[in-house]
């Protein structure tokens, strides 16, 4: 059988992005069971609640629903377990520094398969103020109304 080539998005966390400020992605591998990787490539997975922290100088994945596997057997996997995250030291040591700063947490922002290996794009974090919320998504209302107003004017004469 031929590897997999390219990527495939399983999961994706597109509240993070209106309740936090992104300031820094990292590529991480994840450490699973094989009924959690049929289940992940059957495309169920829930990134809501999930967050990450670092324990001992190694990155756990919490709280992220990968639903059992409905063809499992005995040996099935929980599906709210803490998965260990495989990062370098470099990449632990600076979100172990900016999660001690007051206001940053470790988000994940999508679980895809990359190359045939089960990956998570995960995100230092400071999350918004309900101002801020407000100001972005009038941002975005006043840029879909100029891009409308713009695209229409060409049709008017």
């Amino acid at each position: 059988m031929p590897r997999e080539k390219g990527e495939k998005l399983v999961a994706s966390n597109r509240k993070a992005r209106h309740d936090y400020h992104i300031e820094d992605t990292f590529e991480a591998g994840m450490v699973l069971s094989g009924t959690e990787v049929k289940s992940l490539r059957a495309g169920h997975a829930s990134l809501v609640d999930g967050y990450a922290s670092i324990d001992n100088g190694e990155a756990w994945l919490e709280n992220v629903h990968i639903p059992e596997y409905t063809q499992g057997t005995w040996n099935n996997h929980s599906s709210r377990r803490k998965r260990k995250l495989l990062l370098n030291r470099a990449e632990i040591y600076k979100l172990l520094q900016k999660t001690k700063e007051s206001g940053y947490t470790i988000i994940p922002l999508k679980i895809y398969f990359k190359d045939g290996r089960a990956k998570v794009e995960i995100a230092l974090a400071r999350g918004k103020k309900d101002y801020d919320k407000r100001h972005a998504l009038k941002e975005a209302q006043d840029k879909r109304e100029a891009a409308r107003a713009m695209s229409s004017k060409g049709k008017d004469w």
